[in-house]
């Protein structure tokens, strides 16, 4: 079935308040992929944080016209899919490669991260970093571990006051 201007509006607006908006954006080629495998990656990057979004390519241009997903224009070809967050780019990129592990004939072919263009082989580097979730732990601990050290610190000092206080008393009582 044909989209009329009105269809075809509607897909431009919904594609610029998503995937162009977007501060991470993969791409996808999708080719070989059949349905229960695209719902189940859906399903995953859903939980990821992501979203997953079929396109129509001519539809696409339109829409990241001026964008950074604008890098990858050239891309736009065959039947594209891409996966886009404003949150965790690790978490969404983790998921793909686990994905495309299971499923060898989902091709990832580049993205934009934090408005740069990235190439398929980067995505790959990007999901071996440690998630947002795994840095923010690491960041308290370090915070944490010198507050904790200048308590422990403290602590000393007046324990080892009151036993020397003990032994000068106990020292006395032997004496008197």
């Amino acid at each position: 079935m044909a989209l009329t201007r009105a269809d075809k509006e509607q897909l431009v607006s919904r594609y610029e308040e998503g995937l162009a908006a977007a501060s991470h954006a993969l791409l996808l080629d999708y080719k070989g992929i059949d349905v229960p495998q695209v719902t189940d990656l859906r399903a995953r990057l859903r939980a990821s944080g992501a979203s997953y979004e079929v396109v129509k390519n001519r539809l696409a241009k339109i829409a990241i016209k001026g964008k950074p997903l604008e890098d990858l224009i050239e891309s736009f070809e065959g039947p594209i899919a891409v996966a886009y967050t404003n949150d965790d780019v690790v978490s969404m990129a983790k998921t793909l490669s686990e994905f495309a592990k299971e499923v060898p004939t989902l091709e990832l072919k580049g993205g934009v991260v934090e408005g740069q263009a990235v190439e398929a082989s980067q995505v790959a580097e990007i999901a071996t970093l440690p998630s947002r979730e795994e840095l923010l732990t690491k960041l308290v601990f370090l915070l944490q571990s010198p507050i904790t050290s200048f308590v422990r610190t403290l602590n000393a000092i007046t324990r080892d006051f009151v036993v020397v206080m003990g032994q000068i008393e106990a020292k006395k009582a032997g004496e008197g």
